[in-house]
């Protein structure tokens, strides 16, 4: 039980069922722009939320996902529902990624929360092979810019679609990890990953 429900006692499991058919309900009725789940992945519980573009973003816990969602509203819209369906794909895809079956991720993307050059690098991210690394600065190079290094890392810092457009692939010129939103250990796993399959 919840201490909302103290009143009116229902079990969590039925009000998470209640929650997904009102977003059920939602989409069939073209009154949801975002949808939102969780999963939980061996970097920890991922909150991934889609507009009817694409995946618009994958946060981690240490985030707030209660902070990633009120920016969601502030920046896409405010009709925002908890409604898995929408989301099954990309959740497939991350349990075949983390389990070592899959080494890309075909889904759509909405880039919407980037624009200029972070989106420009985020978008050529997953040319970088699973299993492979690039310097922050091989990166810069890559988009033609190649004295962004700096701005190579805040977009890299800012990429609203982490695991999926594959940022944890950039590393220091000198090999360590550099700063990773998930925090370092979330990046080690990601390259553990990749590295052993």
């Amino acid at each position: 039980m919840t201490e909302q429900t103290d009143v009116f006692p229902v079990a969590d499991t039925d009000l998470s069922r209640l929650r997904d058919r009102l977003g059920a309900a939602a989409e069939r009725g073209g009154l949801l722009d975002v949808a939102y789940r969780t999963v939980d992945t061996p970097v920890g519980r991922l909150l991934l939320a889609a507009t009817e573009r694409g995946l618009v973003r994958v946060a981690f816990e240490s985030e707030g996902f209660d902070g990633v969602l009120q920016a969601l509203a502030d920046r896409v819209s405010p009709n925002i529902l908890r409604a898995p369906a929408r989301l099954d794909a990309v959740a497939a895809q991350l349990d075949d990624y983390f389990a070592g079956r899959r080494r890309a991720f075909d889904v759509p993307l909405d880039f919407r929360l980037s624009t200029g050059f972070r989106q420009t690098v985020q978008q050529y991210l997953p040319h970088i092979g699973y299993g492979h690394t690039q310097s922050y600065k091989q990166v810069a190079e890559s988009v033609g810019n190649p004295g962004a290094v700096r701005a190579v890392g805040t977009a890299c810092a800012t990429n609203p679609l982490p695991v999926v457009v594959p940022c944890h692939r950039v590393l220091r010129s000198d090999g360590s990890l550099g700063g990773y939103l998930g925090g370092a250990a979330a990046k080690t796993t990601l390259l553990r990953l990749e590295s052993a399959a």
